[in-house]
């Protein structure tokens, strides 16, 4: 019987089905509720207390770092462990939700170890009572979504540096990408993009995702300026009908209901397709 409560914050529904699957797997004493922003999280705080805070970074109408910051100052929260889940991993932006009072950082995509590991670490004392009351082990079964995903894994050697180099098989491609996922990059160039996936072409000298598996997408939308789009791995399929293709079709469908990635998009593509 869950005796702990957790609040799973992000816009993505399919984010926040992997944390819950995570999490209702690894610590089955937690019981999740779940929000598609801040503020609607921030109205679920006003009625429930909660044991821990998973929440996404970017989001419409209240972002994450909002939700913290108020919840810093609200008395009976302040010291509710805060888990940032977010796709911004740059340095400053770590520093500026320390800065906020974050608990623990951790970036997309993720993986349900890591995922377990940052609850595990902010819980502590209070999560291992709980699961050795109701006789349950920390190390708890494996994600079974995560685990059926890593049948079609792809092994390779170490990601290439240098992005896919036009031939037959990739002749029509006229922007770079770089799709992470949970413990690699892989360096690839875009064949179509709309609002809903982008379809990418890489070389098969790297690490590949499986199907299912959690993918950040970065693209540049402009001079400097990289769009971090959240999303799933759709279909993984050879380039070529040949068992010795050298190139690899990737794609990849968004998860983000967030209006300014939106927009960030909308002007990527249009300037993709005026390329």
């Amino acid at each position: 019987m869950a005796t702990l409560k957790a609040l799973v914050v992000d816009d993505a529904s399919f984010v926040r089905d992997l944390i819950k699957r995570t999490v209702r797997n690894r610590f089955p004493v937690i019981e999740i509720t779940e929000a598609p922003n801040g503020k609607k999280a921030q109205f679920l705080m006003t009625k429930t207390s909660f044991d821990l805070v998973l929440c996404d970074w970017e989001m419409p109408e209240m972002s994450g770092l909002e939700l913290l910051r108020w919840m810093r100052q609200q008395e009976r929260l302040k010291k509710c462990p805060f888990i940032m889940i977010t796709s911004r991993g740059d340095k400053t932006h770590v520093i500026e939700a320390v800065q906020e009072g974050v608990s623990e950082y951790l970036g997309k995509p993720f993986s349900p170890d890591g995922l377990s590991k940052k609850i595990i670490k902010v819980m502590g004392r209070k999560l291992n009572a709980a699961m050795t009351s109701s006789g349950k082990s920390m190390d708890g079964p494996a994600d079974a979504f995560k685990e059926s995903a890593a049948l079609l894994t792809q092994q390779r050697p170490a990601a290439a540096d240098k992005p896919v180099e036009k031939d037959s098989a990739a002749s029509r491609v006229r922007a770079v990408a770089a799709v992470r996922f949970a413990d690699a990059t892989l360096r690839s160039v875009v064949k179509d993009i709309t609002l809903n996936e982008i379809r990418v072409i890489a070389k098969r000298d790297q690490d590949f995702p499986g199907i299912l598996d959690q993918a950040v997408v970065d693209i540049e939308v402009s001079d400097g300026e990289v769009a971090r789009l959240n999303g799933y791995v759709h279909q993984l399929q050879a380039v070529d009908k040949r068992q010795d293709t050298d190139f690899v079709s990737l794609v990849v469908r968004f998860v983000d209901e967030d209006p300014q990635k939106m927009e960030d998009l909308s002007r990527f593509i249009a300037r993709f397709r005026a390329g």
